[in-house]
This record gives structure tokens, sequence and C-alpha cells, in this order.
């Protein structure tokens, strides 16, 4: 279950979002590129951060199943913003596996086991009793869909989102 759900949220957490680009990939969920000064979702990173003491308590609840970090991943050119899952705290820091395959960042791939620095983390999610908590990058984005693609991602997620 908790992978059908983590892969039904990647997929339409990018799907037909106003001001963003799509790139269409095959087999893969389709990215949307959103500019560095998208007040909207820079905003939506910062709450993440602050919030970030309430996804680590529910690290702690064996009872979630689903829970997430997205990590912004940069080289000299692109930055990329991708969930990670299997998320460990250990010490004051992060690790979790690629949840999909990178399209700019090429020193990973989909399944790598990956550190992270605390700084970029741009967002957090778990999902108790289908309800989603966090993913404030996820709620920007279905905030720019259609109705019909926001019917369309709400059935198809499976997640109540406030």
């Amino acid at each position: 279950m908790k992978s059908k759900i983590l892969i039904t949220l990647i997929i339409f957490c990018f799907i037909s979002c106003k001001n963003s680009d799509k790139v269409e990939r095959e087999n893969q969920p389709d990215i949307y590129d959103v500019k560095s000064t998208d007040k909207e979702m820079n905003a939506a990173i910062e709450k993440a951060n602050q919030t970030l003491t309430d996804f680590n308590t529910a690290l702690l609840n064996p009872e979630i199943e689903v829970k997430s970090l997205k990590v912004k991943f940069q080289n000299e050119t692109d930055a990329e913003h991708i969930w990670l899952s299997d998320i460990e705290f250990k010490d004051g820091k992060y690790s979790g596996v690629l949840d999909n395959e990178p399209e700019y960042i090429t020193e990973y791939k989909i399944g790598d086991k990956v550190n992270v620095d605390s700084k970029n983390i741009s967002d957090w999610m778990y999902i108790d009793n289908g309800k989603l908590f966090g993913g404030y990058t996820i709620k920007v984005l279905r905030n720019r869909m259609s109705e019909d693609e926001k019917k369309q991602f709400d059935s198809e997620s499976g997640m109540q989102i406030d």
C-alpha cells in the first residue's frame, strides 16, 4: 500500500499546474519547472522548514506508513527537488531513498540511498488516516490545477487535503 500511495502522490503532485513548464518523461512522473523566484513556492518551502519538528514526531510513529521528504539537489546549472522515502533520522541527520529518476542531476538514480543536508529540505509530508500533513509544495501545485484536475488528483491520490 505504501508504494502505491507514494507513486500516486509523485505522479499527481506534478500534473497540469499553471505557471509552470511541463517536462514529460516516459515511465516517470512529469516534472514541472517552477521558477526560483516563485513567491508561493518559496513560502511553502519556508513553512515546511519551520514545521519540520512535526515531521520528526511522525517519524517516531510506526502506525504512519507514508513519510517522505522533498530535497533539493543541485549541480552547476540545475536544481531539482525530489521526494525521498524510507526516511531515517539519526544523530540529527536525515537519509532516504530517491523515489523517482532525476531529470537533471546525474550523480543519483532512482532507488539510491542519500544523506540529506537539512538546508536542502524543501518539503515534508506524511499521510495519517488518509489525511495529508505537510505537503506544502503539493498544496501550491494543487491550487494551480483546474477544478477537474483537482478532482482527478483527489480521487486518484486518495488523500484528504485541507
